[in-house]
């Protein structure tokens, strides 16, 4: 449950708040209606600061009677992302005393008082709500209330609570450890999550899958003692739609790499490897909250990679959905052999645009590091809308290349295409190269390395490690439907 917020455009006369955050434009002075500016003023006498110079990092000091007021200069020629994170450090120095309520004063012109209301809102809710522990005791205590004064329309907050509550299920989901969300579990949540939605929803079981001839998911997901992995098809529809976007999430609940197993400084945290599946279905519960005129298609693949007699191995042969043979080069990179078929599957609906989340390869990650994700399509007017599209939510995307020229790396002398290479090298670009083999009816598609997914210290408007990137990202690029 977030915070509920309270907004006023004007400022008391006594503003008496046990936590207080004040958020104003850059300059080279004070204004002179700056709550509590005597005691700012002497905060930056003692420490030497010029006005204009705090811009680079929020100030806290405690008043006479007790509270905690911190202040924060937002420079406004800044990205959106500096600015969140500005805003963001800022409200952690209140919420790091587990405050019932936090005030929050916005200043400057009304652009301005708009951006930094969002951006500090936004850090409110998302990390006033604690993630799940698992201690014998835990104190800490969610937010509950939130009092804005300086904008006061609150009806451009209902799109930002949806999209604090779809990034907080994400997070929430990601951070279960995985003897709590096995696909059986993980199943069930999710048909908790579509009855209390509305969504419609449908299982391929592995039963069905055979069936069906999905041997690129099958064979991942055979190595499990339990028969549980599927994929999940969830529907969310709108009466004024004019689109139909389809979302693909990568739902591995553990990977230990299979026969070619990880060590264990690198298998330690692979429970989180179905974090692209938990964005899909953030992005879903936030587009559902907002009522968007978008009609949504949400598949999730979710499986374990395991290590038993009947996993997977190198040098086997498997036949996808779509009749492609496909030699097996290594067993951990199985995310692309379960979204292989559950491409063909998404795809053959004919959506007018497909996204794919998923923590898919290493190699995105030494690219990157940890602050951008990477995006790949078959479009290059997509790969512009989903840049901008990051740069204006704050979860910034890199656009890489996926040229013809990188396929002769994938070609086998037994099947159709192999899996990846033994090298390494360019992984990233390779891994979207063998997915693009599995669209069908050339569907315009962008595919989202979750290389940012987690984050030490943060990142954005995010405290947590474990960040919930690509559900703002999601939702800009559904409301452009």
């Amino acid at each position: 449950m977030l915070a509920q917020l309270t907004a006023t455009l004007s400022l008391p006369k006594a503003l008496n708040a046990a936590h207080l955050l004040v958020l104003l434009p850059k300059g080279k002075t004070l204004p002179k209606d700056v709550p509590h500016s005597d005691l700012l003023a002497a905060v930056l006498k003692r420490r030497n600061i010029k006005a204009d110079e705090f811009a680079d990092a929020p100030i806290a000091a405690n008043h006479a009677d007790g509270s905690l007021i911190a202040w924060a200069m937002l420079d406004f020629s800044k990205t959106n992302f500096a600015i969140q994170t500005q805003a963001r450090k800022a409200m952690q120095l209140l919420l790091d005393e587990q405050p019932a309520s936090v005030n929050i004063v916005v200043q400057g012109d009304a652009a301005q008082r708009q951006q930094a209301a969002e951006a500090a809102v936004y850090a409110a809710w998302v990390n006033g709500a604690p993630l799940p522990v698992h201690k014998k005791k835990d104190t800490r205590k969610p937010l509950q209330k939130i009092a804005l004064y300086g904008y006061a329309d609150t009806k451009s907050f209902a799109a930002l609570k949806a999209q604090a509550e779809g990034n907080l299920l994400c997070r929430t989901l990601t951070v279960q450890p995985p003897n709590e969300l096995t696909p059986t579990l993980y199943r069930k949540l999710i048909k908790e999550l579509a009855k209390q939605n509305g969504w419609q929803l449908k299982e391929f079981d592995l039963k069905a899958l055979r069936k069906m001839g999905a041997g690129a998911f099958v064979a991942v997901a055979q190595g499990s003692n339990e028969e549980d992995a599927v994929i999940v098809h969830l529907r969310y529809r709108h009466a004024k739609a004019k689109h139909t976007v389809a979302l693909v999430g990568k739902g591995i609940c553990f990977d230990t790499g299979g026969h070619n197993l990880k060590p264990a400084r690198h298998m330690h945290g692979m429970h989180e490897d179905m974090n692209g599946s938990a964005v899909a279905l953030g992005i879903l519960l936030a587009a559902t909250q907002q009522k968007l005129p978008v009609n949504i298609d949400c598949w999730l693949a979710i499986a374990q990679n395991h290590i038993s007699p009947k996993a997977y191995k190198q040098n086997d042969i498997v036949k996808a959905l779509n009749g492609t043979t496909i030699e097996v080069m290594h067993t951990d990179a199985e995310g692309r052999m379960v979204l292989a078929d559950t491409f063909t599957l998404a795809s053959r609906a004919k959506p007018d645009l497909l996204i794919d989340f998923a923590t898919l390869t290493g190699s995105m990650a030494v690219a990157l590091g940890a602050r951008y994700s990477g995006v790949l399509g078959n479009r290059e007017a997509l790969l512009q809308q989903a840049v901008q599209a990051g740069q204006q939510c704050g979860e910034r995307l890199c656009a890489f290349p996926m040229d013809d020229d990188y396929e002769p790396a994938l070609d086998s002398k037994v099947a159709d295409i192999k899996q990846c290479t033994l090298d390494g090298e360019a992984d990233h670009i390779l891994a979207a190269r063998f997915l693009k083999r599995f669209l069908e009816h050339d569907v315009p598609w962008l595919h989202v390395d979750l290389s940012s997914s987690r984050c030490e210290g943060g990142l954005g408007s995010v405290a947590s490690d474990v960040t919930g990137f690509g559900v703002g990202w999601g939702l800009r690029m559904l409301q452009g439907k």
